[in-house]
């Protein structure tokens, strides 16, 4: 297991970007501090309440876990702002993660005009996947492609405007037919603000947000199009996403395609209220028959509708690879953020504690270890270096596995953690306390050590299994109902606490089966941890004039009992014998303390 958990780590430091030592917390190590303010909701047409705070930081809070980002600190400051502390150097997309307000809405198609995009991607589709067909999610045959730019109906490739026809207000119907209703939502004002609209200035790609009821103008989020829309007004909120996931595409037969798309399921309401959309959508032409996923005011996917979605699931595939399917089923799958936050500040942070207090926490560790050996070898002798031992297999352990994690899992470890390690010295030495204990208790009783191993084996097993299951219990409840630095103690208690079942079934026994065999310690020497005489090993009384006692290794061979008597010294006299040999001595018989018949020799 060792050289498994180390030979993972150096190929991981050799091919990836593994260390050899384990991530430090923002406790230690430092960060970055990003300050996020709220937006004045003025669509909403409220003010930022507490609620909504701690429902954003709930969600944020969400988001780093799931970026594998550990130890981060998520807190409100003067009520209306939220301060999220990152430790180490976050990635640029983490902290895009984090500022991203994720507002996602889903509103109908009304005019679109792919601007300067490949041509070779496929077009995104939104497909129920019980109904879908391997042929799905291709082009369209006028090549229509919403995400990437490739024209179709409804565009005029050669000069790139909308062959939409914008309606004046005289002619404006009182009342729209439906959310996708052109003639209704495509003002001249809003065609106007279309054609102005300019996808290549950075301003215009910050995203933007919009009346829920009223027809809306944007990019494209993809940096490498300059794509943009009017979409018609929310007919579903993001909140609505039950659940997101990511991954290959699954066709009629079974097989797994090559695609990557993008898994949706709605709630109850939502399913209901896309079901309705679908089913509206799927005989209008292009680009009508499509809607647009705004997320953060950008469309970040256009598909269209292939089936009437009415169970709730839809499969959305078109130009994703791994990592931006991946990263917006993350975004959608923690919802959306009740409202959105403009970043105010973004500094680096020194450590709150530094190396200084990390060295004395370690120097508390190595006192407490060194306690623990110098007790185990008073108490155990050489036995007690088995102990040492344990606890020198279950460090190297505990380091491997938070290395290990602190690659794989962005695990960092900060000094509450060096706390729960510092406490499992205590829980694994008690473990051999425990056992060590049994095995006397058996000599006491006369077994041979052989026999005192697996007999004290039998029974200390479940005592170590009930006392390491509290404490694993332990430490899933306060990992569960905790934050911050708390879940990181919770958290090392929890690995140390398996790593001592793992040392004690997977070392110290099988370990302690071998000593037995050696003669050392089977004969009970007085260095050994196991001399009867230091133990109060008595010679009990068997009948007949035999005592038994502990049995040295070259007394009994293997096919033995393990509680085979052997005669204590000279033989025993019976009673009759010790009063007449008391009489010839001229010593009365009712005095002699010997005449018990409970007592021998």
């Amino acid at each position: 297991m060792i050289v498994a958990v180390f030979g993972s780590v150096l190929a991981g430091t050799r091919w990836s970007d593994a260390t050899s030592t384990p991530k430090l917390a923002l406790d230690l190590v430092g960060g970055t501090q990003l300050i996020l303010q709220p937006i004045p909701t003025e669509t909403t047409g409220r003010e930022v309440t507490s609620d909504d705070i701690n429902q954003a930081i709930a969600v944020i809070r969400q988001r780093v876990d799931a970026s594998g980002v550990a130890e981060a600190e998520i807190s409100s400051q003067g009520g209306n702002n939220i301060v999220v502390s990152l430790p180490g150097t976050p990635s640029r997309a983490t902290l895009d993660l984090v500022t991203t307000s994720a507002k996602m809405e889903f509103r109908p198609v009304l005019v679109y005009t792919p601007v300067g995009t490949p041509t070779d991607t496929p077009s995104p589709t939104a497909t129920d996947p019980a109904e879908t067909d391997p042929a799905d999610g291709e082009p369209a045959e006028d090549g229509t492609d919403p995400a990437t730019g490739e024209g179709g109906e409804g565009t005029d490739p050669a000069t790139d405007e909308s062959t939409a026809e914008p309606t004046e207000d005289p002619s404006r119907p009182a009342e729209p037919s439906s959310p996708s209703d052109v003639a209704y939502y495509v003002t001249a004002q809003v065609q106007q603000e279309f054609d102005e609209l300019d996808c290549t200035v950075p301003e215009n790609r910050l995203g933007r947000v919009g009346k829920t009821d009223a027809a809306f103008v944007t990019c494209d989020a993809d940096p490498d199009s300059l794509s943009k829309y009017i979409l018609g007004p929310v007919e579903v909120e993001g909140a609505r996403i039950a659940k997101a996931s990511s991954g290959l595409e699954t066709l009629a037969n079974g097989v797994v395609g090559t695609r990557w798309v993008v898994n949706l399921e709605f709630d109850s309401k939502g399913t209901s209220q896309f079901g309705a959309v679908s089913k509206r959508l799927l005989p209008l032409p292009e680009p009508t028959n499509r809607f647009g996923i705004v997320l953060d005011g950008l469309v970040v996917s256009a598909p269209s509708i292939n089936a009437e979605i009415l169970n709730g699931k839809a499969e959305i595939s078109g130009s994703f690879d791994r990592t931006s399917a991946a990263t917006l089923a993350q975004q959608l799958r923690f919802g959306s953020l009740p409202v959105s936050f403009e970043k105010k500040s973004e500094d680096r942070i020194s450590a709150t504690l530094g190396s200084e207090q990390l060295q004395k926490g370690l120097i508390a560790g190595l006192i407490g270890l060194l306690l623990v050996v110098v007790y185990s070898v008073a108490q155990y002798r050489v036995l007690g270096l088995l102990t040492v031992g344990s606890l020198g297999i279950a460090a190297v352990s505990t380091y491997g596995f938070i290395t290990l994690l602190s690659w794989t899992q962005g695990y960092r470890l900060s000094l509450a953690g060096v706390g729960g390690l510092i406490v499992a010295i205590g829980i694994t030495a008690d473990s051999f306390i425990v056992y060590f204990e049994r095995i006397r208790d058996e000599l006491r009783e006369g077994r041979t050590l052989g026999a005192a191993v697996e007999h004290g084996w039998a029974r200390a097993r479940r005592t170590i299994l009930a006392s390491d299951a509290v404490n694993f219990l332990a430490a899933i409840v306060l990992y569960v109902v905790s934050v911050g630095g708390v879940r990181g103690f919770a958290f090392t208690l929890g690995l140390t606490t398996l790593i001592d079942l793992v040392v004690v079934f997977g070392f110290t026994h099988p370990m302690m089966q071998i000593i037995a065999r050696h003669r050392f310690f089977a004969e009970g020497h007085a260095l050994s941890g196991l001399d009867p005489r230091r133990l109060g090993v008595a010679p009990r009384y068997a009948g007949r004039g035999r005592v038994s006692r502990p049995a040295a290794a070259s007394d009994v061979s293997d096919a033995d009992e393990p509680d085979t008597l052997v005669p204590a010294g000279p033989p025993a006299m019976t009673i009759a014998e010790r009063r007449a040999a008391a009489r010839r001595a001229g010593a009365d018989p009712a005095v002699d303390p010997s005449d018990d018949e409970g007592s021998v020799r």
